[in-house]
């Protein structure tokens, strides 16, 4: 950490997606830092993402909680472990154990991670405590679970350079996995073959050698079919399955149970019967190929049946525990690894070991904690629902934010409000924060010091780049010191590092065949804890790692065999109708993460998505009278949102597509997750985000506005308003539309301005309905106002760029009221990359001038020279001014 002095580099791992890419932060005096990929990491090889490559921009203190408090006063840190240690103890005392609750975060360090899972299964004796990534990867685990013996990730990312083929299963890595993405492009030079499956034309999809898009919840019955082909074929390993595998004459039956023709297939999977045959031919012609699934898969209320319908595939064909070869599941969180190898998870104790008898008294003898939970607890989305019903009366959420990121997200906001007792540990004020009644300030990224777990089992240092601000404390010790007031003895660690000897020893202790092994860790000094290099367990006692497991045909199984488990085909939990006739799917985009509390503090990955929005095909839009660029009103039974219309043809007809990102504080009226259905995977208790029936409609806004200021500004309180807080480099953009008349515009402007100081330029059109004004104080530009009821409002860009003089001239005085500089506009159009910030207007003259792919557009304007995530836009831009007649490659 610096402190005042020179400028130093350290070596740590970035906080965002399961590729866990090495970082070398170099930082200057303060709170300066400027990031670069770690060359020497094998998870990335120097490359970072937009969102890794602007983490520097993230590290300031606004909106950081500090200090604790309890019922918004501020409190000693004494005084607040000791009221919730309290207040847990009496809970305990009174209603018994499960009736309190933690709800942790793929955020959270390994160390913290076992800490709080330690406290509340071996202590407190409950299990409930459960993880976000309960919401991410828990049908996987499932499936992992069911046939292999255990949660174990057979493939390392070498094996997506190896493979001829790689099919993505509800995946769209360009966006998601950006750095593994590139990779895999490298990999095409050479002839590696892709295959995309999903209902939408993704990123990743877009340069597909293939792309099927299925129908909303029809995975399984395409597995199936494909499996039934390569049976048919001739194209299984009889000799592996033999061998290694259990199961497979049930298999045959059940698939013999249903029409596996590919006519049938196609048809009740909704694609082209000559694209079905097309990823039949390439999956039997390539024995190198690795299935990736992830978000499409896991997210739905068969996702543990898609799972296995994919495992069982590569176990019929023997393609697993071989270079270029697995089925493999990409994790969407920095340590949702951790989490499941710890025992994050409800239905899971440490080291991946259950509530079997005897797996649960070792985990009780190695504890010395005789009240050890004999019995899972309660998974995520049933946690909150006993909350609401009062079963659970205290919960402490960890570094997440279940207010927006759960489904059904309006319940869980009532759960909340009536729970008797909530703390929040977190780094930052979120929608759940407003719940607690004790908030506890954790370190963030840059602070904290610890361990993680990437998607290829690669246990990496994060490391502490900052001394911790505030009374600001690291998550396990802040855990720790609640169990010691509760008065249990093993929570008396000195160290982090101590934390994880603790843990690496779990996972050794009467270890007689349990795959997850850190033996070789189990006794590092503080010394190499803090120099340790990244390593993929299971660790030997040399400290070796293993990039592959089941090489040799082994599984954790008591025969040691691999289970083969049939799986059928379902219609999704909730049909469309004819009042809800569309399916709403959510999802990630490019540059944001999870809730925005991060990535929402850097400017430039705030524009390339710059509000909520919507696609929706242009049939569907059609239909009801909605045009691009419209507000459109997105509604289910649970809800409604309002956000930008895309139209776009890459979206399938009858079929919506929302972001999750945002927040009450960016977008109150966009937030996507209180429309989702609560319909859950019956074995792993994974929510359904990628169907909930819905239906659209225009808002119709009467008239619209935006207000720029330095800071940051809440909705008028009282007003009906569609309300968008977009981040720019010197100020806040705040967007907004309302459906009322002048008096609402007026009260609107007055609640605004407000408050604000200096001289006012302003201008009024009464035909139109239009204002606009300007605060100038001190020569500095404060406020700008405009709205309108008819008129057209001009380009932000140039606007907000004005904060950032210290003195504003005569010229930009003169044009301020217009919205744009005196002579020709210049408009830089959409942001394209974010990494060097290129504008779409500067890649469409590279193609004007011949640039004739994504390669020679970069060499002309740096887009995708960095992360590469947004060189799919670039080859459609290509497309698009070849072929004008395609529809527009950017909405802004």
């Amino acid at each position: 950490m610096a402190d005042g002095g020179a400028a130093i580099t350290v070596k740590t791992a970035c906080p965002y997606c399961g590729v866990g890419c090495g970082v070398a932060g170099v930082v200057a005096e303060g709170r300066t830092l400027s990031v670069a990929g770690d060359a020497s990491h094998p998870a990335n090889l120097g490359r970072l993402c937009s969102k890794g490559t602007a983490l520097g921009a993230t590290v300031g203190l606004q909106g950081r909680l500090l200090e604790p408090t309890i019922g918004g006063r501020t409190a000693s840190w004494t005084e607040a472990t000791a009221l919730v240690a309290k207040r847990f103890r009496d809970t305990i005392a009174k209603h018994g154990p499960d009736s309190v609750a933690f709800y942790v975060s793929g955020q959270i360090l390994t160390e913290d991670y076992y800490v709080a899972n330690k406290l509340m299964k071996g202590f407190i004796g409950s299990g409930n405590i459960d993880t976000n990534s309960r919401l991410c990867m828990a049908s996987a685990v499932a499936a992992h679970k069911q046939a292999f013996g255990a949660d174990l990730v057979p493939g390392c990312y070498e094996d997506l350079d190896l493979a001829d083929l790689v099919v993505f299963s509800g995946h769209n890595a360009a966006w998601t996995h950006p750095v593994l993405f590139r990779r895999m492009e490298a990999a095409r030079a050479r002839g590696q073959k892709h295959v995309v499956i999903d209902p939408r034309r993704t990123d990743t999809a877009e340069g597909a050698d293939l792309h099927l898009a299925i129908a909303p919840q029809s995975d399984v019955r395409l597995w199936n079919g494909l499996l039934a082909e390569l049976i048919r074929r001739g194209a299984v390993d009889r000799a592996y399955i033999a061998a290694h595998v259990n199961g497979f004459a049930d298999i045959e039956a059940a698939l013999a149970e249903i029409d596996q023709s590919p006519a049938a297939v196609a048809a009740d999977c909704g694609v082209a019967l000559d694209d079905l045959v097309a990823f039949y031919d390439l999956f039997a012609a390539h024995p190198r190929t690795v299935s990736l699934f992830s978000m499409g898969a896991n997210q739905s209320a068969q996702g543990t049946a898609k799972g296995l319908s994919i495992l069982n595939v590569h176990l019929a064909t023997g393609r697993i525990g071989k270079p270029g070869a697995c089925p493999f599941s990409i994790t969407g969180q920095p340590n949702a690894m951790g989490g499941r190898e710890t025992g994050g998870m409800a239905n899971t104790l440490a080291g991946h070991m259950d509530f079997a008898p005897e797996e649960r008294d070792r985990v009780a003898r190695f504890w010395g904690a005789p009240d050890t939970a004999r019995a899972p607890g309660l998974k995520a989305v049933d946690m909150f629902e006993a909350i609401h019903a009062g079963k659970i009366k205290a919960v402490w959420v960890m570094a997440t934010n279940p207010a927006v990121s759960l489904p059904d997200a309006g319940r869980v906001r009532e759960a909340l409000d009536r729970c008797p007792f909530v703390v929040v540990s977190d780094c930052v004020e979120t929608d759940t924060t407003a719940f607690a009644d004790v908030k506890l300030p954790a370190l963030a990224w840059g602070e904290k010091d610890g361990t993680v777990t990437n998607s290829e089992r690669r246990i990496s240092r994060q490391r502490a780049l900052f001394p911790a601000p505030g009374q600001a404390r690291a998550d396990w010790r802040i855990v720790a010191d609640v169990g010691k007031a509760m008065g249990f003895d093993g929570f008396g660690w000195a160290s982090q590092a101590s934390v994880f000897r603790e843990w690496a020893r779990l996972t050794a202790y009467e270890n007689t065949g349990r795959v997850l092994n850190l033996s070789g860790l189990s006794t590092l000094s503080p010394e190499a804890y803090g120099a340790m290099a990244p390593v993929q367990w299971p660790v030997a006692a040399d400290g070796q790692g293993t990039p592959r497991l089941f090489t040799d045909g082994r599984f954790q199984t008591p025969d040691g065999r691999a289970r083969m488990i049939p799986t059928r085909p379902r219609g999704p939990a909730d049909a469309t109708d004819g009042v809800y006739p569309l399916s709403l799917n959510t999802g990630r985009i490019r540059d944001q993460w999870h809730t925005m509390t991060r990535t929402g503090l850097a400017p430039d990955l705030c524009r390339h998505a710059p509000e909520p929005y919507v696609e929706v095909h242009p049939a569907d839009a059609e239909a009801v009278g909605l045009k691009d660029g419209m507000l459109a009103r997105v509604i289910t039974v649970r809800g409604e949102a309002v956000a930008l219309a895309k139209l776009t043809d890459r979206q399938r007809p009858g079929g919506l597509f929302m972001p999750m990102h945002w927040t009450d504080a960016f977008a109150p009226s966009g937030r996507s997750n209180h429309l989702i259905a609560p319909n859950l995977d019956p074995t792993s208790g994974q929510p359904e985000f990628k169907h909930t029936p819905a239906r659209i409609r225009a808002y119709r806004e009467t008239w619209k506005g935006f207000l720029l200021t330095p800071d940051s500004l809440s909705a008028p309180a009282g007003q009906d308003l569609v309300w968008r807080r977009i981040p720019q480099d010197a100020c806040q953009l705040h967007e907004f539309a309302g459906r009322g008349d002048a008096v609402q515009r007026e009260a609107v402007r007055k609640a605004l301005t407000k408050g604000l100081v200096g001289e006012v330029v302003a201008y009024d059109d009464v035909a139109s309905g239009a204002r606009r004004e300007a605060w100038i104080h001190e020569g500095r530009l404060v406020a700008v106002l405009f709205m309108t009821v008819a008129g057209r409002l001009p380009a932000r860009d140039w606007l907000a760029e004005l904060f950032a003089l210290p003195v504003l001239g005569a010229e930009a005085r003169s044009a301020l009221l217009f919205g744009r500089p005196p002579g020709a506009p210049v408009d830089k159009g959409p942001l394209v990359c974010a990494c060097l910030k290129v504008g779409a207007r500067a890649v469409q003259a590279a193609i004007a001038a011949g640039a004739a792919d994504p390669d020679a557009v970069g060499a002309a304007t740096g887009a995708g020279t960095n992360c590469g995530s947004c060189r799919p836009e670039i080859a459609r831009m290509i497309t698009a001014a070849v072929s004008p007649s395609k529809e527009p490659v950017h909405v802004a």
